[in-house]
């Protein structure tokens, strides 16, 4: 059989699987109707409230939750939002191509929740915002608060429509159907229940959507490693090409992964996923106490870890299955995107409606990342520019018609965004990347703002645009590197020598050769062929760390510079804890010592 008949064949998608994907999408309108009657409800209940109070009432029910939710809700909805699709396809990718390595970075997503615990959360949950990018008002001024929710809406236009087309890529796999006939009807359904339920609904849409992606993956787990003659074929084979690593303690800075980037740039990746993020936050904050934002900190790490590794061990499940006929070597899986969803329908196809289980899991974790960047959408837009802009406080129907009405323009956006991304190529990590230039201004401006108290506005500003400017370079810089071929990676080994089915080339074993470019949404980079240091050419993880310390050292020494900062007129409810604590007592000191030069200077006058 010649590879393009068994690519065909694999394409076994039954009526029972469509019924399956169709029953999750009816699910999540379900829900967006229920919780939409019930913000009706809600909003009747404030009409003995006037004006602009029943307005904010709305749009706090809207887009916190009017802040009465529940840890376990919110934790699943955390976790279905960081779980994206990309995440759930493009983890196994990275640990078939590359090793292992990339799971220590598990160890910073820990540390992330101790940063996140004591210098971020107490600040935020205390001056109760809908909007996170509100904070830089308050902390510098509105430049930056603009500035802010600029860079996440810009954010979210490179970011979204490529959560959205990665799953199309696996339907299309399993289906056969083009991704533009199924990509616009699934985010319509995520359009609806997001318009017309809120958080409410993206919350509890998101708790179904999380069990699913549970299942699915499990499914194939459970399945597939059974298949292969169980979990120690899977280690033996791992061992065996280096697939399983201890932790890489090289200095190189750039190595893709070692243990500096997997632990110091890992805790800036994952902060700017978190700490600053609308999309984080606002669920955080949607919780009515800090103690309940805290508990779902810790439950969040435990269920990202768990999913984290599930996805780590399902790529050396891939790699073991198909350890001597590579399906990219041969083509039966034409993007790197396809391996796990070519590794579902060979080892669930057999069985009807366990790959549209699988299918509606992958969509589930696009799903809940798209609505979930909807509903934050709307509510920066409706804080950070219609309330700013606006002299005259909004009506409860002003309101309601802007936050609806941002879902459905940014959501339509979106969906004919996926057409550019696919003609984008062996460019898509470009665009992903490029998502990434915001990250590291605004995790050094946020930074800057709660833990360093000199920092005036004009600095956090100057660092900011400075920061902007030099990362904008670096992603540029690195990708046409990649593109071009001048920067080429190497790739673990495989063989296709033990291929049942005919392909174009010859059977032949792959010691660690240059590898193309990787695929789907993981940063795709190994160690780096010999090539001279260029800065771009660091790990990607170190980007976001470092776009963040250039912001933090600009803006540093231009407000010291400037001396234009009063520490005793900052606010020190902005600042974290243990910041907060020492200007207090620095406060306190100085105004102890007044009288104290009072006496001696009436002691002088006395004695002259």
């Amino acid at each position: 059989m010649h590879v393009e008949e068994l690519r065909a064949s694999l394409q076994s998608f039954g009526w029972l699987d469509y019924l399956v994907f169709c029953l999750m999408l009816a699910i999540c309108a379900v829900i967006g109707i229920y919780f939409c009657l019930q913000l009706r409800r809600e909003s009747r209940k404030q009409k003995e409230l006037h004006g602009a109070e029943v307005a904010a009432s709305s749009a706090a029910s809207y887009l916190v939750g009017g802040r009465q939710m529940k840890v376990f809700p919110i934790t699943m909805s955390l976790i279905s939002s960081f779980i994206s699709g990309i995440t759930l396809l493009g983890t196994p990718t990275e640990v078939y191509l590359y090793g292992a390595q990339y799971m220590y970075i598990m160890g910073s997503l820990v540390l992330m929740g101790f940063c996140m615990y004591y210098f971020f959360l107490p600040v935020f949950h205390e001056l109760n915002l809908i909007s996170t990018y509100k904070y830089l008002e308050q902390r510098y001024n509105r430049s930056l608060r603009l500035f802010g929710s600029v860079m996440f809406i810009v954010a979210s236009l490179l970011w979204l429509p490529i959560v959205i087309y990665v799953p199309a890529i696996a339907f299309n796999q399993a289906t056969g159907v083009n991704i533009h006939i199924v990509t616009p009807i699934v985010c319509v359904v995520c359009i609806f229940y997001t318009c017309i339920g809120g958080l409410k609904a993206v919350v509890w849409t998101d708790v179904i959507q999380t069990l699913i992606m549970f299942g699915a993956m499990a499914l194939v787990l459970i399945k597939g490693t059974l298949d292969i003659g169980g979990p120690g074929v899977v280690w033996q084979r791992a061992q065996e090409t280096s697939r399983l690593e201890r932790p890489n303690f090289s200095a190189d800075l750039s190595e893709r992964y070692t243990f500096y980037s997997l632990v110091l740039g890992g805790v800036a990746h994952w902060l700017k996923s978190n700490a600053i993020s609308q999309n984080m936050i606002q669920r955080y904050l949607s919780l009515p106490t800090l103690r309940h934002a805290r508990i779902a900190i810790w439950t969040f790490i435990a269920g990202v870890l768990a999913f984290l590794l599930i996805c780590g061990y399902t790529g050396l499940l891939i790699y073991a299955t198909y350890a001597q006929c590579d399906p990219l070597e041969t083509k039966l899986a034409q993007r790197n995107d396809q391996l796990l969803p070519l590794l579902v329908m060979e080892t669930l196809g057999a069985y009807p409606g366990l790959p549209g289980v699988f299918v509606a899991g992958v969509f589930s974790a696009a799903l809940s990342s798209l609505s979930t960047g909807l509903n934050s959408l709307s509510a920066v837009v409706l804080e950070d520019f219609v309330k700013t802009f606006r002299k005259s406080p909004l009506t409860e129907g002003q309101t309601a018609f802007v936050m609806r009405s941002v879902v459905v323009v940014f959501g339509i956006v979106f969906v004919a965004l996926v057409f550019a991304v696919e003609k984008l190529g062996a460019v898509l990590q470009l665009t992903i990347t490029l998502s990434s230039v915001a990250n590291g201004p605004l995790l050094g401006i946020f930074t800057a703002g709660v833990m360093l108290p000199w920092v005036n506005s004009k600095g956090a500003l100057l660092g900011g645009f400075s920061s902007l400017v030099v990362m904008a370079w670096m992603c540029v810089s690195a990708q046409r590197d990649l593109v071009t071929g001048d920067l080429v990676y190497k790739r673990k080994p495989y063989s296709t020598m033990g291929c049942n089915y005919t392909f174009a080339g010859e059977p032949r074993e792959f010691a660690s050769l240059g590898g193309g470019l990787g695929g789907g949404g993981a940063a795709i980079s190994t160690a780096a062929s010999a090539a001279p240091f260029q800065l771009y050419r660091i790990s990607y993880l170190y980007f976001t760390l470092f776009g963040a310390l250039v912001t933090i050292l600009v803006a540093l020494v231009t407000s010291l510079i400037l001396r234009e900062t009063n520490l005793d007129a900052v606010d020190t409810r902005l600042l974290t804890p243990f910041v907060r604590r020492w200007l207090e007592r620095r406060r306190h000191r100085l105004r102890s010592q007044v009288p104290d030069l009072r006496e001696k200077s009436k002691k002088l006058e006395t004695t002259t």
